[in-house]
């Protein structure tokens, strides 16, 4: 079984992004989405879909581990932008949490990004994202997102 046949399925997601980052804000846009996700190359490979309609944009995320090192990657894609984001965070999971790091820009200043995946049951689970412009010293996370298996 790979890490994420968890993720195989579909979902009802809240999402939750700050308004602004890196200034402090405690101000979060909320709104839903659904994810179709599926497994590939027997489960060391992941591609999930998020249609978010009230926001009018899609996006992908394609995952893929790297068998000699145990590590994966994961890409991002945005309906908007229809480009393969580079650079893919990296990372594995230990003990049912999934971390993932990247060195990254935002808004035209080098970050530090960490994806997490957490909570993991059969009907639920959370992703998170986060930024750390100090070295990884603090972190800010700006986008969260519960999982809820459909019916």
């Amino acid at each position: 079984m790979g890490d994420f046949d968890f993720l195989v399925g579909t979902w009802d997601v809240t999402n939750r992004r700050l308004r602004q980052r890196h200034v402090g804000s405690d101000d979060w846009d909320e709104f839903t989405g659904v994810s179709e996700a599926r497994s590939f190359f027997d489960g060391a490979g992941s591609f999930d879909e998020m249609r978010c309609p009230s926001r009018g944009f899609s996006g992908s995320s394609v995952r893929v581990l790297n068998p000699s090192t145990g590590l994966w990657s994961i890409y991002w894609m945005h309906s908007a932008r229809g480009v393969l984001e580079q650079p893919p965070v990296v990372g594995r999971f230990t003990d049912g949490v999934g971390e993932f790091h990247a060195d990254d820009t935002d808004e035209g200043r080098p970050v530090r990004c960490r994806f997490l995946w957490s909570a993991i049951t059969p009907v639920t689970c959370r992703w998170e994202q986060a930024f750390s412009t100090d070295g990884e010293r603090t972190w800010e996370t700006n986008w969260i997102m519960e999982f809820r298996r459909t019916a």
